[in-house]
């Protein structure tokens, strides 16, 4: 049998209030994902609020596992750094693709504007007059 350890109201007051965060910036990131209306604007819910979810949370569980055991504990740190490291890459890389795709489809003035920076050449030498 394992004895429950009372923690401090110190420890249980920021652990709660981070961890409640949390929970709602993923959960406002999960919807923003469901609701927004194109794929331009969904990924930004994810990207942002889900990462600033996780770090809450991850900040909660050093805080509560410090305290818990005596010692500092720093696991959560290399998570943390991990996941601000990678979350804007991927989410810059699946925007890049889906540019990428729009453009070699076609699509390239539907429902959003790319402006010349997405061009291809062949597009702006047509628009050039001979």
């Amino acid at each position: 049998m394992t004895t429950a350890k009372v923690l401090s109201i110190w420890i249980t007051l920021p652990v709660s209030l981070l961890l409640i965060l949390g929970g709602i910036l993923i959960l406002v990131g999960a919807l923003g994902l469901m609701r927004l209306p194109n794929f331009y604007q969904r990924i930004h819910g994810p990207a942002i609020t889900v990462t600033l979810g996780a770090g809450c949370v991850l900040l909660a569980s050093m805080i509560y596992f410090t305290a818990l055991q005596a010692r500092p504990v720093i696991h959560e740190l290399a998570i943390s750094a991990f996941i601000l490291m990678t979350t804007p890459v991927v989410a810059m890389l699946i925007m890049r693709a889906a540019v990428y795709r729009d453009l070699r489809a076609g699509r390239s003035r539907s429902k959003t504007e790319f402006g010349k920076a997405y061009r291809y050449p062949q597009e702006e030498d047509d628009t050039k007059p001979h």
